[in-house]
């Protein structure tokens, strides 16, 4: 077992991905997108839940349709550098799923595109078997999809074998039953449901630490992780619609629903109700965050604002609901938890308790006492 040592601080930039500049761009995009809205409130295709929320929901008659649209990023990588594509495809439709239900929705179907370097059949077909057992257990179909050679576009971690893969999801939900979090008030309790590891998120900082940092390969492992390196990236990312549609299912009031991607706990201040988030109770994160953060000698603050830190999915509801939201969603196996509380906070911040982190949307984490 390889021990390879600390190394110099890295984070998200450093490894490629510039955050900052990405939201920067993303305004002139969204400005264009918005033009093609239709006009007024109400209407065919009118648009009840627009940008910057987990998924969009249209009015289609009366019939509220929630799409939306993920992929799997960088995870493309690691399953090419283990030559195993059966599992990615489910973190395909989990992306996209675990979106749809934060906003209430009962997701439908699917259709997928995947662009390839080289159109092998044997990788399309397990790519085909990963899709087919994602929506297996998120109970929807796939109705249709696309398959783009692109040769000359199309690069990847192994020659020939590149490629990439997305979907765009639809779901159903009553125009009356939508949840954006208008309902959360300060006292209500944050539950959260663990996570199976990294997930589809930070693939490229975890990618920068292991591979080009320590040296290590996809089959090396190190202290602590149980496991090498490529299973423990490769681990695909939970689907959570059954624990959230058993809850919205039941007579607890689930006050709003947030899928713990990119970001971390900033997700939950994507709700309508302008309020803070205090996580007093996090469980220890699984052990691949920590050897990330040791080998990649990665700040707590980017830590939390890149990865999910070993939970998922989160709900919130009203204090007195707290024990039976916590039975229903641990029904499905999954490990649940009160993780936090939510508090009046005019400025919408999240605190991290164990770590003494406080953070905002478009400004990340910092130390609370710099903070104050």
């Amino acid at each position: 077992m390889a021990s390879p040592p600390e190394r110099q601080a890295t984070d998200y930039s450093s490894a490629g991905v510039d955050a900052d500049a990405v939201e920067a761009g993303l305004a002139g995009l969204v400005r264009h997108v918005r033009g093609t809205w239709p006009a007024g409130a109400s209407g065919l295709g009118a648009i009840k839940v627009g940008l910057g929320y987990f998924a969009s929901v249209l009015d289609f008659g009366g019939i509220g349709i929630a799409v939306c649209t993920d992929g799997i990023g960088t995870k493309a990588l690691i399953a090419q550098m283990m030559g195993r594509y059966d599992s990615v495809g489910i973190d395909c439709v989990a992306m996209n799923v675990n979106d749809l239900v934060c906003v209430g929705a009962q997701p439908i179907t699917l259709v997928d595109y995947i662009a390839v370097e080289h159109a092998e059949p044997a990788m399309l077909e397990a790519l085909g078997a990963g899709l087919a057992e994602g929506a297996r257990r998120a109970g929807v179909s796939i109705a249709g999809g696309e398959i783009a050679a692109m040769r000359d576009v199309i690069k990847g971690a192994v020659p020939e074998a590149g490629f990439d893969l997305a979907a765009t999801a639809v779901g159903r939900v009553a125009l009356d039953a939508v949840n954006t979090g208008a309902a959360v008030r300060p006292g209500d309790s944050i539950v959260g449901i663990a996570s199976s590891g990294i997930h589809s998120n930070g693939l490229t900082l975890a990618r920068r630490v292991f591979f080009e940092g320590a040296g290590l390969t996809v089959e090396d492992s190190v202290d602590g992780l149980g496991e090498t390196v490529g299973d423990a990236l490769l681990r695909s990312t939970h689907i959570y619609v059954r624990e959230a549609l058993d809850l919205l299912a039941s007579a607890v009031p689930v006050h709003a629903l947030a899928h713990i991607t990119g970001d971390g706990f900033l997700n939950l201040t994507r709700i309508e109700a302008k309020v803070g988030m205090r996580l007093d109770a996090l469980p220890a994160p699984p052990p691949v965050f920590g050897a990330l953060q040791r080998l990649g000698g990665i700040e707590d603050a980017e830590m939390h604002r890149v990865f999910n830190m070993g939970i998922g999915f989160c709900v919130i509801v009203p204090p007195e609901h707290e024990a039976r939201a916590i039975e229903i969603l641990g029904g499905e196996g999954k490990a649940c938890q009160r993780i936090g509380r939510v508090v009046e906070d005019a400025q919408e911040r999240v605190w991290i308790e164990r770590a003494g982190l406080v953070g905002r949307v478009g400004q990340g984490f910092v130390r609370e006492r710099a903070e104050a």
